[in-house]
């Protein structure tokens, strides 16, 4: 709103031509969410307390009886966060940002409808799995066909480290791009164990993602750094970075021991928009490398399960996902959390080296 109020007085008034900057409304932008976060969301738990929005623990992790009845669905908190912040900051008029924020908003509510059912139903059940995943592939599928019909966009696979080598898959990118936008999403989901251990790899992953998405905007950085530029996608960094900033103010909240937790509804919309945007930033495997940690995390539960069948109850891991294999070793959760934050952080800056190893 700002932008598009204050940019066109710039001409006159040199003082608004700030506005015009990308960087400094991206910056505006996480600032404006974090404060937004903060401060209503005390109000936003105690909502959640009165309506009876409490988590239903597993029996099996015995550690985590203590958290029983802590309220969730507080994605709803970043949700909030992220849409007032951009209401403010972000250019309105940009196709791009109403994209992300409906990629956002589409998984959220997926997530939003089993979250709800859970707390509808006993024993912590919610929406069936095939329900859940068709609604992902549905707003997955309505983003790439938004993505594949632009015609400056392209269905060019980047390979990380190799310049010369982008094969064209054609309509085949629009299920790969299905693909990549629900397995982040589940993954995003699974990793949701710990208090604060799935948002601050996903921060990670915000942050880097927003320098990809700018210098993919910008002609002068997409031309040296050797990476596609497509014309609006910067605009797109501001949408990162009030990601970023209502991430940090849930993080407020969900820090160990956690007064909220997330939700299917902050889950999957957290990882279904990281999947769009290594999408958007025609950046799609480096995804497996900055969400490393989702990655890891998802494979221990396919091995284990997988595993258990073949040899008919064996276990490799003494549960999954992988941090309640530690968890069950002994480790303190606040140690695991810290630990894979750190490894999340390494692989971030492994995956920044992408934009200079080609």
């Amino acid at each position: 709103m700002f932008y598009n109020f204050l940019a066109p007085l710039a001409s006159d008034w040199m003082l608004f031509n700030v506005f015009r900057y990308i960087t400094f409304r991206s910056l505006a932008a996480l600032i404006t969410a974090l404060v937004v976060s903060i401060l209503i969301g005390p109000r936003f738990i105690a909502w959640l307390h009165r309506i009876k929005c409490g988590q239903f623990i597993h029996e099996d992790v015995k550690n985590h009886m203590v958290k029983a009845g802590t309220p969730t669905m507080g994605g709803l908190l970043i949700m909030t966060s992220l849409a007032g912040s951009l209401l403010l900051w972000a250019d309105l008029t940009s196709r791009h940002i109403w994209q992300a924020f409906l990629v956002f908003a589409g998984f959220g509510l997926v997530g939003f409808w089993d979250d709800f059912s859970k707390l509808r139903r006993h024993k912590n059940r919610g929406i069936s799995g095939r329900a859940k995943i068709f609604g992902q592939i549905l707003v997955a599928f309505a983003a790439m066909c938004l993505l594949y019909t632009n015609p400056e966009y392209n269905s060019r696979l980047t390979i990380p480290f190799f310049k010369d080598i982008s094969p064209d898959i054609g309509l085949f990118y629009i299920p790969f791009g299905i693909l990549v936008m629900v397995a982040a999403s589940n993954a995003v989901n699974l990793t949701d164990g710990l208090d604060g251990l799935a948002i601050g790899p996903a921060i990670v992953a915000l942050v880097v993602f927003s320098i990809f998405i700018y210098v993919t905007g910008n002609t002068r950085f997409a031309a040296y750094l050797l990476v596609p530029y497509i014309p609006g996608v910067g605009e797109v960094t501001v949408f990162c970075a009030a990601l970023v900033g209502a991430g940090l103010g849930f993080l407020w909240f969900n820090a160990y021991p956690a007064q909220v937790f997330m939700g299917d509804v902050g889950s999957l919309s957290i990882g279904g928009t990281l999947g769009y945007l290594a999408l958007l930033c025609k950046q799609e495997l480096v995804l497996a490398v900055v969400g490393g940690l989702f990655v890891v995390e998802t494979l221990s539960v396919i091995l284990q399960v997988g595993y258990f069948r073949w040899t008919g109850g064996k276990r490799i891991f003494r549960m999954a996902p992988l941090h309640h294999h530690f968890e069950l070793k002994g480790v303190p959760e606040s140690k695991i959390i810290i630990r894979f934050w750190i490894v999340s952080i390494l692989l971030g800056l492994v995956a920044l080296s992408v934009l200079k190893l080609r």
